[in-house]
């Protein structure tokens, strides 16, 4: 003990002393008292009943779990290993989702914010057999190769969506089964017996991708994780893990402790998708999701365990504490009804609630100019929409901030369509012509939104999943112009063969500026070779994206 220790401890006897008249003899050390005066049995007792531990276990055997895995995780894990995939109107809508998602990474890297969070996590990083992202150079391990194509994937708010109690995207989950695929492919390929010595297929990756899309948007149906602040990015973590887990050779039962372990991860707060923190983090939050899936199968890989209960533990599972104690609910088997139905963002970079609303504006455009009228014109809007619209992105008066506020407001999306007849990716950086418009902003400010229950009902609907908008537009001059009512947007299964033909267009515009134009021709020919490119080896046609 140091001198000025010692005489802080004297200087505080003589205090105690002082006050409460204590010899110095009289004061002793507690513990000392009680094991000179107090039987060992009788500490025991009284230990006990003032401690807030449980007792302590550390000496006694291990007792092996009898535990039964919670059903909904078993009927994932099932569904992966068991249920065949025979349907082709599936594979080949998915055939259709894995070309325009390719595209729409592409088509992200045009973005510096986007370009500048890829790549390995320490510059120059090359993993030999790694898995390759497609448009970079980079040559990454699995893991972070899920994040990069995870995040190119999703920047731009263009790939598919699907829309239930739970919206989200699930091709979002390509990040991890194109990394994945790609990796153990190269690898196999190179002597080693990762899954099995499994060389993907095109067509091996198409399955995947039908299972992910099936999980993540049959669990969306009834259960929406956004009303309790989640983000839907979870289901991105739970398809993948599932999927990854039989794509590196896992069993059932490993698949049930990877897709455990996915529930019990931190999952990410849906603030960054809402004011007043809307920000690019929700451009990278699927890539996350991603990443994480992966990670946690490679952890399973090497023998960590998985959590039974861990949606139905008392107090301390996932619906206690993440979802107000209800259980998850299901309205259908899994099999391949979410890639059938799908829905494609064809026309607008944007979030897929406004896009029968930037349609209808579109449509509207024609009737103003035969009219001699422009956007100036117009006094007020109103849109007739869904609930989802509504809680979603209908910012009449909140400030546009950034990037990520702009593409989630409906009322910006509209006012530009009628501004500049046009909605693209580039209308939402801060310094874009649409963005520093003083006409779009004032008439952002004049349309409003208000929900038609109908509207509401019909997105609901199994047989429909419409996400209807219907715009009323008031002239300066007082004339009210016809309601224009848009309820499936082109990307719908009821306009899906209309919508082929602006698919592969927008695939073609997004590969233009990252390959010459004879390479531009052999991708889209080879997207509609269905038997060509589901027979070629993963990492073969990854290399056909490749940039030096």
């Amino acid at each position: 003990m140091s001198a000025f220790s010692r005489n802080l401890c004297s200087a505080a006897t003589r205090t105690l002393r002082q006050r409460s008249g204590i010899s110095c003899r009289a004061v002793r050390p507690i513990a000392r008292i009680s094991a000179r005066s107090t039987p060992i049995a009788h500490r025991v007792a009284a230990a006990t009943s003032f401690s807030t531990m449980s007792s302590l276990k550390s000496g006694a055997p291990i007792v092996p779990s009898t535990r039964e895995y919670d059903p909904e995780i078993k009927d994932v894990a099932s569904y992966v290993h068991n249920t065949p995939i025979d349907s082709e109107l599936a594979f080949d809508t998915a055939r259709w989702v894995f070309v325009d998602t390719l595209g729409c990474g592409l088509k992200a890297l045009e973005f510096p914010q986007c370009e500048k969070i890829l790549g390995p996590v320490v510059e120059g990083t090359v993993v030999p057999n790694g898995a390759k992202v497609p448009g970079t150079p980079y040559q990454l391990d699995p893991v972070k190769a899920a994040f990069n194509i995870g995040a190119m994937i999703r920047w731009l708010d263009f790939n598919d969506c699907w829309l239930a109690a739970e919206w989200g995207h699930p091709s979002d989950n390509l990040g991890a089964i194109l990394a994945t695929a790609d990796w153990v492919t190269r690898t196999n390929k190179a002597g080693g017996k990762l899954g099995n010595g499994k060389i993907f297929k095109v067509r091996d990756v198409l399955e995947a991708m039908i299972r992910a899309h099936e999980i993540q948007g049959c669990m969306a149906l009834e259960n929406s994780f956004n009303k309790v602040g989640l983000d839907h990015v979870v289901l991105v973590k739970v398809a993948s893990a599932a999927v990854v887990s039989k794509m590196l050779g896992l069993n059932e039962a490993q698949t049930r402790d990877a897709v455990s372990q996915a529930w019990v991860d931190g999952q990410s707060m849906r603030t960054y998708r809402h004011s007043p923190n809307t920000m690019s983090r929700k451009s990278w939050a699927a890539g996350d999701a991603c990443e994480r899936a992966v990670n946690l199968v490679l952890k399973v890989l090497k023998g960590e365990g998985g959590m039974p209960t861990v949606l139905s533990a008392p107090t301390w599972g996932f619906y206690d504490v993440n979802f107000g104690g209800k259980p998850f609910e299901f309205q259908r088997p899994y099999g391949s009804y979410v890639m059938e139905n799908v829905l494609f963002k064809v026309s607008y970079p944007a979030e897929f609630h406004s896009q029968t609303a930037v349609e209808a504006a579109e449509r509207l455009n024609v009737t103003l100019k035969k009219m001699g009228k422009t956007a100036e014109d117009i006094e007020s809007v109103v849109n007739r929409t869904h609930e989802a619209c509504i809680r979603i992105i209908d910012k009449q008066f909140k400030p546009m901030e950034n990037f990520a506020d702009r593409d989630h407001c409906v009322q910006y999306m509209v006012s530009t369509m009628f501004v500049f007849n046009r909605l693209e990716a580039t209308d939402y950086p801060d310094d874009s012509e649409a963005a520093t418009s003083a006409l779009v902003e004032s008439l952002r400010q004049r349309i409003s939104c208000v929900e038609d229950p109908q509207f509401t009902k019909d997105y609901h609907d199994p047989s429909k999943r419409t996400i209807s908008n219907a715009l009323t537009v008031t002239l300066k001059d007082g004339t009210v112009l016809d309601e224009m009512v848009i309820e499936a947007p082109l990307g719908h299964r009821l306009r899906r063969e209309e919508a082929k033909p602006e698919i592969l267009a927008k695939y073609k515009r997004h590969l233009g500026p990252h390959y010459p134009a004879k390479h531009v021709d052999k991708l889209v020919a080879l997207a509609q070779d269905g038997k060509t490119i589901d027979n070629m080896d993963i990492d073969e046609y990854v290399d056909l994206y490749v940039k030096k």
